[in-house]
């Protein structure tokens, strides 16, 4: 785990309060930075469109914990090498983010990892649209994380939202982002 970790903006949170206490399934996501000759950059797919959670977002690589897994790391490692090919020993993993908690009620841990370069792209069509990676300078600069706050159901929520090309990357991924970018303020102090 990263040390000291920050946690999810609060009002991020709010939409998922409710389901605080209750059995929740696990899942993991992988954040996989890699080192190309124009910088660092981070991995992120585009979800198929059928899909019965999340259709058509921009995500991480990952999903649900499966017992034979034993770790959720390994459920990362599974995951990201089932739907876009990155293979075991072309990741080194550095760190996890605290998990969160997500309105399809899953808690989701990101797990931070360095990521071979020449990663073979390998997608399974019946989960991922697209592979494609975002410069880590983009992902990680807080002026290109926009947010919104509104009132539902008497609380202040807010979304989080970056765009990069035509991509439009929110929900739980832009607030994966969001708390690695406060996790980087927070080191640097």
């Amino acid at each position: 785990m990263l040390s000291p970790t920050v946690d999810y903006h609060p009002q991020t949170q709010a939409r998922v309060a409710h389901l605080t206490g209750k059995p929740l399934q696990q899942a993991s996501v992988l954040i996989g930075f890699v080192k190309r000759t124009t910088g660092l950059h981070v991995i992120f797919t585009r979800r198929a469109e059928h899909l019965k959670h999340h259709p058509g977002q921009i995500s991480f690589p990952g999903g649900k914990f499966e017992e034979d897994d034993g770790c959720l790391q390994n459920t990362a490692l599974r995951e990201a090498h089932e739907e876009v090919g990155i293979r075991t020993n072309d990741v080194e993993i550095i760190g996890q983010l605290p998990p969160l908690m997500t309105v399809s009620q899953f808690t989701v841990t990101p797990i931070v990892a360095f990521v071979d370069p020449h990663y073979p792209i390998q997608t399974d069509p019946n989960e991922v649209a697209e592979v494609f990676e975002v410069p880590a300078h983009v992902v990680l600069d807080p002026k290109q994380l926009h947010s919104c706050q509104f009132e539902f159901r008497a609380s202040q929520h807010r979304i989080f939202a970056l765009t990069y090309q035509q991509h439009f990357i929110w929900g739980m991924t832009a607030q994966i982002i969001q708390a690695m970018q406060q996790q980087l303020i927070l080191l640097n102090q």
